[in-house]
């Protein structure tokens, strides 16, 4: 402390120097020009000057032509001077001679005031200067320090595996590593080596970053969270100067894990882009390389790492003796599901009438962050309700508002457009409801939600399945196609409502012509594989691996699925028109219809006028009431 104040003294007071010698030195006069007494009296001689000045041994003297010289007068000599060059033409008025008296004191303190109160300015601004130069010098220092952030034992204790639903198989292959950083001599003594690195694979919202703080929290070990972003800074050299100093600093308190969270963002693969090889990004996977699996040996120190892009990893990231482990965490079953809705569920106040299980079963592909977003949807909608519990009617209701969106009740459509809605929408019901083995009808709605006018919700028969057979695409095709379909049967015109459903359906034609050789005229090849262009460099230099002729045959056999989903679509509404108006005209009349109650009229029946008949729906006006009179009941 003392060092650094001593050095800005030093500042301050050569400072202060330089401004004394400026002030003292009379900047004023050094700007006049200076000439020696003999030119002074040759000017005399020649009639050239109009007045002088003497102040002491000092004469300014102003020409005739107004330019202002000054000389030294030597003592010995002024006399001498007077009476020889000056007499004459002072007494003729030809020269005017003044004298002022010189001040042996110097300055005054008032006339030094405007000095000191510059310099006392100027050294403030100095001052600042220096202290801010010292501030970022010290923030130099810790430039290349890495930002990891350590968890505490408090917050490692609050996250175990019990507290990770689901995900049976992904804990028990993490538990070797809780098992390796309690006892590693079990494993040392079988000759066994742990993974150094193990890597978390999945969607967006699987459990990834939880499950591994849950690693942690069984472990009890120092645990270092770092996101890959976190590296990557503006100057060549501080990424890796972070890597370095993460793995010193774990390797000085190991046993422990380092987790590294979207580690895509520095990890991607290496000459792929534009530029050479000696950017910020690459300098610092190259030393995450090496610390991970390089020279030096890193003992009890495992990394892990998450990320949803693993396509665009580096190769050397990924081969054993850096990232030894893979472990994809993928979306949930059915099973899954029901474990993480009870989870998040606890600490809710539930309805009797809420099972699990069937919510489960109707949140097919959710993600374990969508299902916990279901459940807090569930707790605001009981809320704005005035409810003290939350029914089963509250819980359907938010799973729909995370897929779709909030009903948007108040705004007004003109009847033109309720009617192309409905006939769009009970077109996909009814064309899905002939289709053998197609899920069921969940629900119908003409409710604008999200960007939706409408929509038709189904409800998977089984879970999530792994491959999909070509009828079954052949028959997403016919049920995409069936909305558009029932518009130009019923209406006798096509509307922009069923651009989505085209662009689902095109999709979904090239990929079964392209990707899965379900074509029997292109063949069981692949087409235009583009898994390898993920950045600029590759899309630039990527060229079609197939001629123009083929191209002609891919996009000819595309337009043959569609064509034949929709003649196939409008056979059946051909067939089943009566049916196709009834949904129609109910959903007009009611706006939003069951499975239960679609069910009722695909058979030919009719809706009573009780909207609680079939037990499947309640009207939104209805929900507080009802949910109330229920609660009084319980009490």
């Amino acid at each position: 402390m003392n060092r650094k104040w001593s050095g800005v003294a030093f500042y301050l007071v050569l400072l202060g120097m330089l401004i004394f010698g400026i002030y003292f030195m009379n900047p004023s006069q050094r700007s006049t020009e200076e000439i020696s007494y003999t030119k002074l009296v040759e000017m005399v001689q020649k009639n050239q000057v109009k007045s002088i000045d003497l102040k002491g041994s000092e004469a300014l003297v102003t020409k005739k032509n107004k330019d202002v010289v000054r000389t030294n007068i030597p003592p010995v000599i002024g006399d001498s001077f007077y009476e020889q060059y000056l007499k004459g033409p002072v007494e003729k008025g030809e020269i005017a001679l003044s004298s002022t008296p010189a001040n042996p004191q110097g300055p005054t303190i008032a006339s030094f005031l405007p000095t000191f109160l510059v310099m006392l300015f100027m050294g403030y601004l100095f001052f600042s200067f220096m202290r801010s130069q010292q501030g970022a010098g010290g923030r130099m220092m810790n430039f290349g320090k890495s930002k990891a952030r350590v968890m505490d034992d408090e917050e490692t204790k609050k996250i175990t595996f019990k507290d990770v639903a689901g995900l049976k198989e992904e804990k028990e292959e993490l538990s070797e590593i809780v098992d390796f950083l309690k006892s590693p001599n079990k494993f040392v003594s079988m000759g066994a080596r742990i993974p150094k690195g193990v890597l978390l694979v999945g969607p967006p919202g699987t459990g990834k970053t939880y499950l591994s703080k849950s690693v942690a929290g069984e472990a009890k070990v120092p645990f270092y969270i770092m996101s890959g972003s976190d590296f990557v800074e503006m100057y060549v050299g501080v990424g890796a100067s972070r890597v370095r100093d993460l793995f010193e600093t774990a390797k000085n308190n190991a046993p422990c894990i380092i987790f590294i969270d979207e580690i895509d963002a520095v990890g991607r693969r290496r000459g792929a882009g534009l530029g050479g090889g000696h950017d910020e990004r690459e300098q610092t996977l190259n030393q995450l390389l090496v610390e991970m699996d390089g020279f030096g040996t890193n003992e009890g120190v495992i990394v892990m790492a998450a990320t949803n892009r693993a396509d665009i990893l580096d190769p050397a990231l990924l081969r054993p003796g850096r990232f030894d482990r893979q472990i994809y965490v993928g979306l949930p079953d059915v099973r899954a599901r029901k474990e993480i809705l009870e989870l998040h569920g606890k600490k809710k106040p539930l309805a009797d009438d809420v099972d699990m299980t069937v919510v489960a079963k109707r949140t097919a592909g959710f993600t374990p962050a969508d299902l916990e977003n279901l459940m807090n949807e569930s707790a605001l909608l009981a809320a704005r309700e005035n409810l003290r519990k939350i029914p089963m009617a509250i819980v359907n209701e938010a799973s729909i508002k995370v897929v779709a969106g909030p009903e948007k009740s108040s705004a007004v459509i003109k009847e033109k457009e309720r009617k192309l809605t409905a006939v769009h929408e009970a077109g996909h019901a009814v064309v899905s409801r002939m289709l053998p083995g197609y899920d069921s009808v969940h629900m119908i709605t003409i409710i604008p939600r999200g960007r939706a006018g409408g929509f038709t919700a189904f409800l998977p028969d089984d879970d999530i399945m792994h491959f999909t057979t070509k009828t079954e695409m052949q028959n997403e095709l016919v049920s995409l196609l069936g909305g558009r379909v029932a518009e130009d049967l019923v209406l006798g015109d096509i509307s922009t409502g069923a651009s989505n459903d085209i662009e689902r359906a095109t999709k979904l034609a090239r990929e079964m012509v392209t990707t899965y050789g379900m074509s029997e005229k292109i063949g069981t090849l692949t087409y235009g594989s583009d898994s390898d262009s993920v950045f600029v460099a590759r899309d630039m230099s990527h060229t079609k691996d197939y001629s123009e002729e083929v191209a002609a045959e891919i996009d000819e056999e595309m337009r043959r699925f569609v064509g034949d989903a929709y003649n196939k679509a409008k056979n059946l509404l051909k067939e089943n028109m009566d049916t196709l108006l009834r949904v129609s005209d109910a959903l007009l009349d009611r706006e939003t219809i069951s499975g239960k109650e679609f069910e009722i009229l695909f058979n030919g029946g009719s809706l009573t006028d009780d909207p609680l008949g079939t037990g499947e729906r309640i009207e939104k006006d209805d929900l507080s009431e009802e949910a109330s009179e229920a609660l009084n009941e319980e009490k």
